[in-house]
């Protein structure tokens, strides 16, 4: 039975951001519309792509928004019109105040960490490049500086120790979308209580930020120590992929994304980003202190593939 005390606009765009709407449509709620990007020429072929929020909204029949420019007076006032009651918003970007000033129940957001840990753009990244062994969800009332609002709920979990960033990412999308249905019912119910994000630091705890992640930042740096390097790579994997450019003896790059890996700790016998194979089974590279072995790759315009399958198409001149 549809709730009609409480008239949501959601606001998000990727597939992260699916798990949250379609927990708050099962709930019952009214989503009166639904907020997310524009369409986007993507590929080769520059066709347009719809966001994974558009996809899910059109098959339940919501009504979607997607504003080039968010401080528009027509769309602000054609947001108005909707007399939406409460604002949701995961994985969108940065709302003026007229937007998210606009609910009498105010706006919240479902962030990817443990705030005030993690503030930025790629909270899940992150938050696997430094190893961490917990992580979790927050949901927050939105004000001026950006993952800076009073905090309503957190989330915690623990993060195994090979998980990827995109399994995390899988675990911590329904996490969330749990948080943020009740983070609604406690809205709805008049009970939030909030608290500041300085009340969730340690004495001495040094604040960590997720900055956008930059091609640069997946290059792999072999002469780092393995374990740096082993979450380096599960922080990008799969997307948007830690890579390296081995040398062959013909003198070429050849460029490899890493997806998989593990660390082998034995005694290496070169200098670090020195390659040792059998050319059949395993592709291991020195770092500082250990060995790095491959698992999974791909070679740049072909598919992601095991190492075994990628070795047997070498030969024994190939690699320098």
């Amino acid at each position: 039975m549809a709730d009609n005390k409480i008239r949501i606009v959601f606001m998000g765009t990727p597939d992260f951001a699916v798990a949250s709407l379609d927990a708050i449509v099962q709930q019952g709620y009214e989503v009166c519309a639904v907020l997310t990007a524009p369409d986007r020429p993507a590929g080769r072929g520059q066709k347009l792509r719809t966001s994974a929020v558009k996809d899910y909204a059109v098959a339940k029949q919501l009504a979607v928004l997607q504003p080039d420019n968010l401080k528009d007076e027509a769309f602000i006032h054609q947001l108005s019109e909707l007399n939406a009651t409460l604002f949701v918003v995961v994985a969108f970007r940065m709302l003026p105040e007229a937007i998210w000033g606009m609910p009498p129940l105010g706006t919240f957001n479902l962030h990817a960490s443990l705030l005030p840990q993690y503030r930025g753009a790629a909270p899940i990244n992150r938050t696997i490049m430094n190893g961490e062994e917990k992580g979790g969800v927050t949901t927050f009332f939105l004000r001026h500086a950006i993952d800076t609002g009073n905090i309503i709920f957190r989330e915690e979990t623990t993060i195994e120790l090979n998980e990827t960033a995109g399994e995390y990412h899988d675990r911590l999308k329904d996490i969330g979308s749990r948080l943020v249905v009740k983070t609604i019912q406690s809205i709805k119910a008049g009970n939030v209580i909030t608290h500041d994000q300085d009340e969730y630091l340690s004495e001495g705890e040094v604040l960590k930020t997720a900055p956008k992640i930059k091609k640069e930042d997946g290059r792999i740096n072999w002469s780092l120590e393995a374990e740096l390097v082993y979450n380096l790579i599960k922080g990008l994997s799969p997307y948007p992929g830690a890579f390296t450019e081995l040398k062959t003896k013909a003198g070429k790059d050849l460029y490899l994304k890493i997806f998989r890996a593990g660390i082998k700790y034995c005694q290496c016998s070169g200098e670090p980003g020195t390659v040792m194979t059998d050319y059949k089974t395993y592709l291991n590279i020195c770092c500082k202190d250990a060995c790095i072995s491959i698992l999974e790759l791909q070679q740049s315009g072909k598919k992601r593939m095991l190492v075994s399958d990628f070795l047997v198409g070498l030969n024994t001149s190939t690699l320098a």
